[in-house]
């Protein structure tokens, strides 16, 4: 497929300066981009690549300056957003996955939706039901009563347990295991730890994607809930009962524990973790390595071990980066007290 200039700029309504002919072979990084390409610059912090890059091709922001003869610029008002157009419309790999593979394993009384491809030794479990134009690659299995709405993606070496249910257009990536057991333990008089029964599910709404290695357990009664449009990063693990609200993204490694429920629209940084049995309110941004102890009622942006309101985080820090000089000057005032009690001391004796 031929790309132009033009029909890039058409596509994400950006203005050219250049030649609105010129073919983009591929789209490359600012730093790293060859002669032929399409890049982008919208971080200031990626500014000094810009007089190196040997792009052919440029999105940018209307108040950048266009001083490179060599360079075709398209000016466009956010260059990330341009850009991630442009590859799903131009870049995006097809997948090539059709059919039913010979060596999948399909029960009789599961119901199979048109166009539904299964790659190699895919099992499909009793009562399950996937729906039209969905794709599910290699080693993936689904126990049983599981759906999975149309035009879903399961990559390689997923497990979905029973009586999970995915919604329409879910992405999950490899390695993940959706409605493993919740983490439930009761310990009887001689302090052994007995396992309570997990007999609840995982819901999964439309339009969310799941990264590699997560982890979402079952529910020990009712559901673990993610919400529509819930993006989950790779290695994040959330415990029974936790609901995730809409369009709340969750960056690697964090964990939530059991029966927390997250408002809409949230982020997470990597590794933050959540105390269980909390609630988060809609619109909360949790830094990294956060840990959250108690529930958040006001939207805003928490940092910190415990988390707070940034603003008060911040402040403590700059207070222990200048605990080393606050140690001198309180040495350097009872240095000072000592000497006017010596003093006062002496002038008390003189006057006796």
């Amino acid at each position: 497929m031929i790309l132009t200039v033009k029909d890039a700029a058409d596509l994400v309504g950006g203005k050219v300066y250049g030649d609105s002919n010129f073919e983009i072979q591929n789209i490359s990084k600012i730093q790293e981009a060859k002669p032929g390409d399409l890049t982008f610059l919208y971080l200031s912090s990626y500014q000094k690549h810009f007089e190196a890059t040997k792009a052919s091709v440029i999105l940018i922001k209307p108040d950048h300056e266009k001083n490179r003869d060599d360079l075709i610029y398209i000016e466009v008002d956010n260059p990330d957003v341009a850009l991630q157009k442009i590859i799903i419309k131009y870049f995006n790999p097809e997948l090539l996955l059709v059919g039913i593979d010979k060596s999948a394993s399909v029960h009789s009384s599961a119901k199979i939706g048109n166009n539904v491809a299964l790659g190699k030794n895919v099992v499909i479990s009793g009562n399950c039901e996937i729906g039209d134009d969905t794709k599910i690659y290699h080693n993936t299995v689904l126990m049983e009563n599981v759906k999975v709405g149309k035009n879903s993606l399961i990559y390689p070496n997923v497990s979905i347990r029973e009586n999970c249910i995915l919604g329409k257009n879910v992405i999950v990536h490899s390695g993940t295991v959706i409605g493993s057991d919740g983490f439930g333990y009761t310990h009887n008089e001689k302090g052994e730890h007995i396992k309570v029964p997990q007999i609840g599910n995982v819901i999964i709404e439309d339009d969310v994607e799941l990264g590699s290695n997560v982890s979402i357990d079952r529910a020990a009664i009712g559901s673990t809930i993610i919400r529509k449009g819930a993006k989950i990063d790779n290695l994040v693990q959330i415990a029974h009962n936790v609901e995730v609200g809409e369009n709340t993204v969750m960056s690697g490694q964090v964990g939530i524990a059991g029966s927390t429920k997250i408002g809409k629209n949230c982020m997470f940084g990597g590794q933050a973790g959540l105390t269980g049995h909390i609630e988060i309110t809609d619109g909360v941004l949790v830094g990294a390595q956060s840990g959250v102890s108690k529930s958040i009622t006001k939207s805003g942006t928490y940092f910190g071990y415990p988390a707070m309101e940034i603003s008060k985080t911040l402040r403590q820090e700059v207070h222990l980066r200048n605990l080393p000089k606050y140690i001198e000057q309180i040495k350097a005032l009872e240095k000072k007290i000592k000497e006017l009690e010596n003093r006062l001391n002496t002038n008390k004796e003189g006057e006796g």
